[in-house]
């Protein structure tokens, strides 16, 4: 009499074969959707800097990067965007664009990065934190900010020597970055409580920084693929390049590339 069916051992055979398929396809849909992601935010920083460009155009310069004088602080309206025990109270670069977030944090908008991997300070998300940051050598905070380096006006477009190779805007610890977050030399405080955040996601000179714990993950492992990061140049376009691109040896008192990406001249 003839038997249909499968034997068992077909059976652990076809189970095999499976669980080899799906061993080979989970990795490839996992890349597949960080692809996606590195994607989504080259979009937005390539939105931002468009952005950037319009209020360069209509005010003649750029937006300051924070503006945290006591004046001002006093009379903004529109909640405030980060933590009070870590971060000014001000007006920062994004809400210059007309953009300020709610208590929530817009995870939808072209400002919030889709491959963010940080933790949520509670109760709100910080936009401030694992986003994006504006080169402060370019946007610089306002007359009267205390604790930085970078007071002054911000530049115009025509003060930008060769701006096809100036960053402007990039994945970041948080929303101000400068040469200082991607350097192996003494790194110079901006606000004591947020210096460790003040870096290039993915650098391999971040294992040597003492980070706070919730940003670990981004400073070290890297937050796209393949420890890339999106850039926006100051003549506006976008690139993803490896992190270590923007790195900035020191050696003997000198950083060999700060004025080929980070500072005009």
């Amino acid at each position: 009499m003839r038997r249909f069916g499968f034997t068992i051992i077909e059976l652990l055979v076809v189970l095999a074969i499976i669980a080899v398929i799906t061993g080979l396809l989970i990795p490839a849909l996992r890349v597949g959707r960080l692809q996606t992601r590195a994607v989504v935010c080259s979009s937005n920083i390539k939105q931002m800097l468009n952005l950037l460009t319009i209020y360069e155009q209509q005010n003649g310069t750029y937006p300051h990067g924070v503006d945290d004088s006591m004046l001002l602080s006093m009379v903004l309206t529109g909640g405030y965007v980060g933590d009070p025990t870590f971060d000014k109270m001000g007006k920062w670069w994004f809400q210059y664009l007309d953009y300020t977030p709610n208590a929530k944090g817009e995870i939808d908008s072209i400002f919030w990065c889709p491959s963010r991997r940080i933790k949520d300070p509670a109760p709100v998300r910080n936009i401030l934190c694992g986003n994006y940051g504006v080169n402060r050598a370019i946007c610089k905070d306002a007359t009267g900010t205390i604790g930085s380096e970078y007071v002054g006006t911000p530049l115009s477009l025509s003060k930008i020597s060769h701006p096809e190779s100036i960053l402007m805007v990039v994945d970041s610890g948080y929303s101000l970055i400068s040469w200082q977050g991607a350097t192996n030399a003494n790194i110079h405080p901006f606000e004591t409580k947020r210096e460790s955040s003040f870096y290039v996601p993915g650098l391999e000179v971040n294992k040597q920084r003492v980070l706070l714990p919730d940003n670990k993950n981004d400073a070290i492992g890297g937050r796209h693929i393949w420890k890339t990061v999106n850039v926006g140049y100051a003549d506006n376009h976008a690139e993803r390049l490896k992190a270590e691109k923007l790195f900035v040896p020191e050696k003997n008192g000198t950083y060999t590339n700060i004025y080929q990406t980070w500072i005009p001249k």
